[in-house]
């Protein structure tokens, strides 16, 4: 899949849930191309910014939009990759802080 046609698919089922791609469009063309490049290795688009396991039962929780999204985004404005963040972050009125790891380290060891 190409990446703008992901750009834009992705985009029309995120925004009305509340999550927009960061103004940032470089970051998130290398984000989309690594998720383009980790379905084609793996069959399913884990998260470029973990490690997968190559086993989608293992991943189920990275794929992407992942299972810490709406808690990331919640509190930090912007999911842990950068790539889904909130209408605040995008205009610079909440800080751009780093977002913690959330994915619990039992679920890292394969």
């Amino acid at each position: 899949m190409e990446v703008e046609k992901l750009y834009e698919m992705l985009k029309k089922i995120q925004e009305p849930k509340g999550y927009y791609f960061n103004i940032d469009k470089k970051r998130v063309f290398e984000l989309l191309e690594a998720l383009i490049t980790n379905k084609e290795r793996y069959g399913y688009m884990a998260c470029p910014c973990r490690l997968a396991s190559g086993i989608k039962e293992n991943d189920g929780d990275i794929i992407c939009p992942c299972v810490y999204r709406k808690p990331d985004v919640e509190e930090y404005g912007s999911c842990y990759c950068n790539l889904y963040v909130s209408t605040e972050w995008n205009q610079n009125k909440i800080p751009h802080e780093y977002v913690p790891e959330r994915r619990p380290p039992e679920k890292m060891i394969f």
